[in-house]
């Protein structure tokens, strides 16, 4: 058996799994709080959320400066190495499910559940029981309840952020050939406008958000267009959040001198991560904002 194979190092056991799941946790119930409480006088959500957000970030740096110090003391092995692809490969494809399931639920809600509440195939009394005054139509403008919505254009703010993280995927692409030729300073300059055309992407969607909420009466109430929007883009955007994070760390690291041409598998899981996020959005402005 080669050496590679002899040597698996096997870290003492840490706190940080523990730490994150009360920062999720934290994250979860403050976040369901603040949107339950959206309108009162008194809502102390946030203060849940912004906390378990505080817990997270704890939690990163201490989990990131560990795993940096052992790579950096010659700890890991190429069976590490491949240990850590396989588990970036994995997660990955955890994360290509968990947005199966809401496109999933998107086609549900429009090629199936609102054709049959307007009377399509064998349902002609669904709508006429249910909802009386109910057009087929999608996107879904109107709730049972009599309140009206608009949706959301492709043109504009969409639009235009698709193009932001197009040109991200560019310029991060040419930071990973960078880095592969030893070449630091280009590396350097492409990751940092990546990380650049992420925050810039964060902060449009917010103000699509506001424009949403205040100019279109478009909601997370706003039935089951409302829903489906809001669920797709805001964990899109969770997902960019923490690629985002993972980019600021590897540029930090860049600026340290981390990573070689031979070494450099954080940069390059963050470079697979960025691509997926590309990937979903390109999905997500076709079936979301386009059809």
């Amino acid at each position: 058996m080669s050496e590679e194979y002899q040597k698996y190092y096997v870290p003492a056991q840490s706190p940080w799994p523990i730490v994150g799941a009360v920062a999720l946790f934290f994250i979860a119930a403050g976040a369901g709080l603040t949107v339950m409480q959206m309108g009162q006088e008194s809502s102390h959500g946030h203060y849940l959320l912004f906390a378990g957000i505080a817990v997270l970030l704890y939690m990163l740096v201490g989990w990131f400066r560990n795993v940096i110090n052992e790579s950096h003391g010659g700890l890991y092995s190429m069976q590490m190495d491949r240990s850590f692809r396989q588990g970036m490969s994995w997660f990955i494809f955890s994360e290509v499910m968990f947005f199966a399931a809401f496109f999933g639920a998107l086609f549900y809600a429009r090629m199936l559940a609102v054709p049959w509440l307007g009377g399509d195939g064998n349902n002609v009394m669904t709508g006429e029981v249910l909802w009386p005054e109910f057009t087929s139509a999608w996107p879904l403008e109107s709730t049972p309840g009599g309140t009206t919505t608009q949706a959301m254009g492709w043109q504009g703010l969409p639009l235009i952020n698709t193009i932001i993280l197009l040109v991200s995927s560019v310029t991060l692409q040419f930071a990973h050939t960078a880095i592969e030729k030893d070449k630091r300073g280009p590396l350097t300059l492409f990751l940092l406008l990546t990380v650049l055309l992420g925050l810039s992407f964060l902060g449009l969607q917010v103000y699509e958000y506001i424009h949403a909420y205040q100019d279109l009466g478009l909601k997370l109430d706003s039935g089951i267009y409302g829903n489906t929007f809001f669920m797709l883009t805001g964990f899109h955007g969770l997902h960019v959040t923490l690629g985002t994070i993972m980019l600021i760390v590897v540029f930090i690291r860049v600026l340290k001198g981390h990573f070689s041409s031979e070494k450099h598998f954080a940069f390059q899981a963050a470079a697979w991560y960025w691509h997926f996020v590309d990937v979903v959005w390109l999905c997500l402005f076709v079936f979301v904002y386009v059809l």
